[in-house]
């Protein structure tokens, strides 16, 4: 039996395919790539992470299955068994741990991304009568959950997921709580607010879409897009990539050709 035959054996008990499941493996780790390469926070993967959980799940209780069984003296028909069944655990446990840490290193980038925009994701995904709730009432003398968008109600929390949403409204309930308690109580009643926008000037801040990436083109070719900005009224088209091609470009530019998969980030 070799490596694969060992890693297949994982998946002997689920209706994917071995081809479905090296399929995910390297959706999880292009997205881990994209993920901590790009400044705002990417779509969440809600289909993709069931699948590998799942496999996972199945995984550990494999692993244990085995491991219980190599201290049976009557499952030990010899040393050469023996040794087979450390080395079938070693593979299976080694795999585990390379798809536990893609997991945790992407969840640890998105939580970062979360927590340092958190009222720009919350406003984003919160429905508007809940934001104009929030703008209607700036005389308050603290910043409490009323004022804070709250997306219990959104149908589609996209690109978070719920469980996020949910993290990120009890992150930015207690970090404003802890800011009027702090400071804001001294300040003027019109200065209290953390999502004022009063000058034209919003103390919202989003990621930086212009940062740039390292893209890989995986179709014949891709066109870089222009986003309308202060002296663009409309989109333009830039240059063509070619396939095979690694350019470095504005993330605004291959944004729509990397959620089409006509990209890779690297």
């Amino acid at each position: 039996m070799d490596i694969d035959d060992i890693l297949a054996s994982v998946d002997r008990d689920d209706v994917a395919s071995p081809e479905l499941t090296a399929l995910d493996h390297q959706q999880l780790t292009r997205l881990w790539v994209a993920e901590r390469a790009v400044s705002e926070l990417l779509p969440w993967p809600g289909a993709l992470m069931e699948r590998m959980m799942e496999r996972v799940r199945k995984q550990i209780e494999i692993i244990e299955d085995l491991t219980a069984s190599s201290y049976d003296p009557a499952n030990n028909n010899g040393s050469t068994n023996n040794q087979t069944l450390n080395l079938k655990l070693s593979i299976l446990q080694t795999d585990l741990s390379r798809t536990q840490y893609l997991i945790r290193s992407l969840l640890r980038q998105r939580l970062a991304k979360l927590t340092k925009h958190s009222m720009h994701y919350l406003m984003l995904i919160s429905p508007p009568s809940s934001q104009s709730q929030s703008q209607s009432s700036p005389s308050q003398h603290q910043l409490t959950e009323d004022t804070i968008p709250n997306p219990s109600g959104v149908a589609d929390p996209s690109p978070l997921s719920r469980e996020e949403a949910s993290f990120l409204y009890s992150h930015q309930t207690l970090l404003a709580s802890h800011y009027s308690a702090s400071f804001l109580s001294a300040f003027p009643p019109q200065l209290r607010r953390l999502d004022d926008n009063a000058g034209g000037t919003s103390m919202v801040q989003g990621p930086d879409t212009k940062e740039v990436v390292f893209v890989r083109c995986l179709v014949d070719e891709v066109t870089v897009v222009v986003p309308p900005d202060d002296t663009l009224n409309e989109e333009m088209y830039g240059t063509t990539m070619r396939m095979g091609e690694v350019w470095v470009a504005r993330w605004e530019g291959v944004k729509k050709a990397w959620e089409r998969g006509e990209v890779e980030v690297l």
